[in-house]
């Protein structure tokens, strides 16, 4: 499997090209103007406006807490969210096809769904369920206007609205604590592993007579939240293989505490090799700059080897070389080439008989080597290779015989 058609399998959107952002922008709103002159695409865009209006009217005491919890610096990030949804549906914006009537029975289906949950959840005063019912219901209106050729380019930047709420305060409660003692128990080592006489008290680091509390603040919750928000707007923006955004966003967890630890790590050293003043400067201030960069490098890091996982087959290349794209690969290759599908279902060893009359000799890592031709797992058998007449010697373009 190619890169190219593993991509396919990730988060469906527009092909953009090679355009630059720019030209990509500018291409995408005079598509947009030439598609609202029509009124088959203007009546269900119109339509999903004034329906996801009235989702906003519906749940704004919910979205004003939501804007309430953004002064908090572990949910800082929530207003960026709705801005990158709506550049996200914008960008991945395609035509839009007949709404049918399953989808508009399936919007209406989720509408009421969100709205049942919204009602037990203000009857048990859960304030937080009550927000994140805001999601389904502007999905549900997205599909009751726009159909599914709406939601399945529309559907990603939807679910991404969930990143602008808070947790809930009982998920808050459970997660502190095992995340403050995993960061505990992962500095002790580190600081011992510096050669720190330093050991573990509960959530707290012993270093000599010096006492370092790990807190709520240091639990690493607060990067972690950023951080898997910030992980699924990367795989939103970039173009990989679904396998490779799985792995992306499972890895934004451990690439945020072992930050979070590292942090605490450094400034345990601090206390010991300078003063408290530089430490808690450190800690306080210049921490906050450098956990993001951090962070950013090691899931850079994580995406370059991914990429050198994946084998990308050039098709001309090998054909360049003699080796026959498989049928999977020749049967999904595009027209635009102007090569015809390969009736083989395994590719096979292809000689070129006007140069070279006989078949490359040596084993089949030397052949590979040599790049005088590949062959598949399934070879034909050698005595198909023989010549039909040992009298009978094919000659060469420049007159001559081969050498025997």
């Amino acid at each position: 499997m190619s890169r190219e058609e593993s991509a396919g399998n990730s988060i469906g959107r527009p092909e953009a090209g090679d355009e630059g952002l720019l030209e990509g922008w500018l291409r995408r709103f005079r598509d947009l103007r030439r598609d609202l002159g029509e009124p088959a695409q203007r009546g269900p865009l119109v339509t999903m406006l004034v329906f996801v209006g009235l989702m906003i009217y519906a749940y704004w005491p919910g979205l004003l807490n939501a804007h309430a919890s953004w002064s908090n610096a572990q949910y800082s990030h929530g207003w960026l969210v709705p801005l990158f949804t709506v550049g996200m549906l914008l960008w991945w914006r395609d035509r839009l096809e007949p709404v049918t009537d399953s989808a508009r029975l399936a919007g209406l289906a989720l509408l009421a769904l969100a709205f049942g949950i919204r009602l037990g959840a203000a009857s048990f005063r859960i304030i937080t369920i009550d927000m994140y019912t805001f999601v389904p219901a502007v999905a549900g209106a997205f599909l009751l206007s726009c159909g599914w050729s709406g939601l399945r380019w529309g559907w990603a930047p939807i679910a991404f609205l969930i990143f602008m709420f808070p947790l809930p305060d009982e998920a808050t409660r459970y997660l502190l604590g095992p995340l403050q003692g995993l960061a505990t128990t992962v500095s002790t080592f580190a600081l011992q592993t510096f050669g720190l006489e330093a050991f573990q008290e509960g959530n707290q680091i012993v270093i000599g007579e010096m006492h370092l509390g790990v807190v709520d603040a240091c639990s690493g919750l607060r990067m972690l939240t950023i951080f898997i928000a910030l992980s699924v707007a990367l795989v939103m923006l970039g173009d990989r293989p679904a396998w490779e955004n799985g792995v992306i966003i499972a890895s934004a967890i451990p690439i945020a505490l072992i930050v979070n630890s590292i942090r605490i790590t450094v400034t345990g050293m601090l206390y010991q090799i300078a003063t408290s003043e530089i430490a808690e400067m450190v800690f306080h201030d210049l921490a906050g700059w450098f956990m993001m960069p951090m962070a950013l490098a090691m899931l850079y890091g994580e995406q370059y080897l991914l990429a050198k996982l994946m084998v990308v087959e050039d098709e001309a290349e090998m054909i360049a070389i003699g080796l026959q794209p498989s049928a999977a690969t020749a049967g999904r290759r595009a027209s635009s080439d102007g090569l015809l599908p390969v009736s083989q279902p395994t590719a096979r060893l292809a000689v070129d008989t006007e140069t070279n009359p006989f078949p490359p000799r040596g084993t089949t890592a030397e052949r590979l080597r040599r790049g005088d031709g590949a062959v598949s797992p399934e070879i034909a058998p050698k005595t198909s290779r023989k010549r039909e007449s040992n009298d009978v010697v094919r000659g060469r373009r420049d007159g001559l015989l081969p050498g025997i």
